[in-house]
């Protein structure tokens, strides 16, 4: 199978190198030779730290490799099965970037989109055939979180539904299906309990410290939630909590002032070297 993937941020990039270790043809598409040389210096960290694991024979390792193609060219989306958009959330850039894609691929072509929030039937309104179109929402780091939200457009078809389901259990990963809601079902879930969390701190009921030891100990939480939130990034807990409350219309899901003033202050989790904690 020829995988087609728009975008190679940290999302993207995981996505790639998951195709690519299963053994297809997988192309990296960004706008600049620098975004894609970014993102596969990220698969080329990883495979040598599952390397040196020894969770990869070398010839593992240069096969997964081998399988990878840089490209700012979106011609190389011709030919594709599968289109995978992991570009920035934003729904007209998602829109124009699909309306390109859709004169270039086959009509046989499916196409899927990385958004963790976003209306998946505004994203498919530029395709011929916006039945083809579903969102395929990879958790980071791709390549060993194992759900895939499987997420259906008002003109979604089944068919496209069993196909995403199946290519989803072939690269090793559990399928979850939902309709299209803000925030899907985990971050619809798990992206307010951080805003409340943040909002605890804001308004000095506990520490961090405290905070995240309670979810951990009392909820068996893996992580604590403002661990979470630096490791997700708070610009990006930030904007899913705008765009659940604005799609949802409901006060209940404004974003705490506190993630707003770290935005502002560019404190942004782990990526900055600092958010709720110092890295």
């Amino acid at each position: 199978m020829k995988v087609f993937v728009a975008g190679c941020g940290t999302m993207g990039a995981g996505i790639a190198q998951v195709f690519a270790s299963f053994g297809h043809e997988t192309v990296m598409f960004d706008r600049e030779a620098d975004l894609v040389e970014r993102g596969y210096a990220l698969i080329e960290k990883q495979v040598r730290r599952q390397f040196d694991k020894g969770r990869l024979t070398q010839e593992e390792a240069e096969d997964l490799l081998a399988n990878l193609k840089r490209s700012t060219d979106l011609e190389e989306a011709k030919g594709a099965d599968l289109v995978i958009e992991a570009i920035f959330e934003d729904l007209e850039a998602k829109r124009v970037l699909f309306g390109k894609l859709d004169k270039l691929c086959r009509p046989d072509c499916l196409f899927a989109t990385n958004t963790s929030s976003l209306s998946i039937t505004e994203i498919a309104s530029e395709l011929d055939h916006e039945s083809s179109l579903a969102g395929m929402h990879f958790f980071n780091p791709a390549p060993v979180m194992k759900l895939v939200e499987v997420v259906s457009g008002d003109h979604t078809s089944e068919e496209t539904k069993e196909q995403f389901a199946a290519i989803v259990r072939a690269i090793g990963k559990e399928p979850v299906f939902c309709k299209e809601s803000p925030g899907f079902i985990v971050n619809r879930l798990l992206i307010p309990m951080i805003n409340e969390a943040a909002d605890l701190l804001h308004q000095g009921v506990a520490s961090r410290e405290d905070i995240d030891q309670a979810m951990k100990l009392g909820a068996n939480h893996p992580m604590g939630p403002l661990q979470l939130a630096d490791f997700i990034g708070i610009d990006i807990v930030k904007n899913i909590m705008e765009i659940i409350r604005a799609r949802t219309g409901n006060p209940k899901y404004e974003p705490s002032p506190l993630l707003g003033r770290m935005v502002q202050e560019g404190k942004l989790g782990r990526k900055s070297g600092q958010g709720f904690y110092q890295y």
